[in-house]
């Protein structure tokens, strides 16, 4: 068994301005909310959810980017609204949001 049910990683890059990157799409704003949400629904530490940071993933332009760990799926969000739907649904449900999928 992994030590994390689930480990996801947010592309939190900053590119030189007018370069495509996940950070000027608020990914640093939308990895504290995530992680800050899975605190607050009790979900963190071992056995259970970790929310990190990543350095850039390569896929600038379907960004901002985030990927969960062990499945390995890919997700591009737009806002809280598809954070906390792939919380409640893919990191609580073990159901893939399909509509947010890369």
């Amino acid at each position: 068994m992994s030590y994390y049910k689930h480990h996801v990683f947010f592309c939190t890059t900053q590119r030189e301005a007018g370069h495509i990157c996940c950070n000027a799409a608020g990914a640093s704003q939308m990895k504290d909310y995530a992680k800050d949400r899975i605190g607050e629904l009790g979900l963190k530490g071992p056995g259970q959810i970790r929310i990190n940071t990543a350095g850039c993933m390569d896929r600038c332009e379907q960004g901002p980017v985030m990927v969960v760990y062990p499945e390995g799926v890919w997700y591009s969000y737009k806002g809280k609204e598809d954070i906390d739907e792939i919380i409640n649904e893919h990191l609580v449900k073990g159901k893939v949001v399909e509509r947010l999928k890369i």
